[in-house]
C-alpha cells in the first residue's frame, strides 16, 4: 500500500512539473479605453523548462466590432489583421517581452471579449488560455490642471503610458506661444512639443523611452508654468 501511495505521488508531482513547464506572467484580464485609442495588451510567456522551447501564440476568438481593428505586434513590428497565430521561440528559462495584441478602439463605445491560447509546440495538450474584457468608454473628462487667460491644459493620458500618451489643452490667446518639453527624472530635456493654437490635442511619444518617472513642463512664451509627472511603463 506505502509503495502504491508513493508511485501516485510522484505521478502526481510529474504531472504538476509538466504544467508548468511555461506559463503567462503579468496578465491582466480588464483593459479600459477611450475611442480613437491604441490599446495594447501585452502577452508575456516565461519559458521554465532548461531546453528552448518554440511557442504558439493563437487569437481564438474576438467580438470586436466593425470600426474596430486587432493585430499582433513584436516591438515596433505588426502583422496585418488577418494573422491569428504567431510563434515565438524562447531559451532556456527566457521570459518573452516586446509582444503585444494592439486595438484600435474605433469610434464605437461597448464591451468586447478576447481569447488566446498559448501552447507549446512540443506539448499540444499544454495549453494556457489568456481571456480578457476591454471595455471602450465614451470620451471621459479629463483632469484640468491649468487654467489662464492664455491656455487650458488637461493632464496626460493614458498614465502610466507605453507606446504613446496625450495631453488635451486649448489655447485661448492665438499670440501665445505654448510648448511643452518632457524630462528625465534627472531634469535633462528629452523633447518637446509644440501645442499650435489650431490645435487641442498634443501626442506625446514614449516608444522609445525606457520604463520609469519622466516629468513634462508647459512653457508659456519660454516660461515654464506647470509641471506634471510622466509614468512610462512597457
Amino acid at each position: 500500500m506505502r509503495k502504491v501511495f508513493i508511485l501516485i505521488l510522484i505521478i502526481g508531482i510529474s504531472c504538476a512539473a509538466k504544467a508548468q513547464t511555461f506559463e503567462l506572467i503579468d496578465r491582466q484580464e480588464i483593459f479600459q479605453a477611450g475611442l480613437s485609442e491604441n490599446l495594447r495588451i501585452p502577452i508575456r510567456i516565461r519559458n521554465n523548462t532548461d531546453k528552448a522551447q518554440t511557442y504558439i501564440i493563437k487569437k481564438v476568438s474576438s467580438d470586436l466590432g466593425s470600426t474596430q481593428k486587432g493585430y499582433f505586434c513584436f516591438d515596433k513590428n505588426c502583422h496585418e489583421a488577418s494573422v491569428e497565430e504567431i510563434t515565438r521561440r524562447l531559451e532556456p528559462r527566457e521570459t518573452l517581452t516586446g509582444l503585444y495584441y494592439t486595438i484600435e478602439t474605433g469610434l464605437v463605445a461597448g464591451q468586447h471579449n478576447l481569447h488566446f491560447e498559448v501552447v507549446a509546440s512540443n506539448a499540444p495538450n499544454e495549453i494556457a488560455d489568456h481571456n480578457i474584457i476591454i471595455s471602450i468608454d465614451e470620451k471621459q473628462a479629463r483632469q484640468l490642471v491649468f487654467r489662464s487667460k492664455d491656455i487650458t491644459i488637461h493632464d496626460v493620458y493614458p498614465n502610466p503610458a507605453s507606446d504613446q500618451a496625450f495631453v488635451e489643452y486649448e489655447v485661448h490667446n492665438e499670440h501665445v506661444k505654448a510648448k511643452m518639453v518632457i524630462h528625465n527624472i534627472l531634469g535633462s530635456p528629452i523633447s518637446n512639443y509644440q501645442l499650435p493654437n489650431l490645435e487641442t490635442k498634443v501626442k506625446i511619444l514614449t516608444d522609445e523611452l525606457a520604463s520609469g518617472i519622466y516629468f513634462y513642463t508647459l512653457y508659456l512664451d519660454n516660461s515654464g508654468v506647470l509641471t506634471r509627472k510622466l509614468i512610462v511603463r512597457k
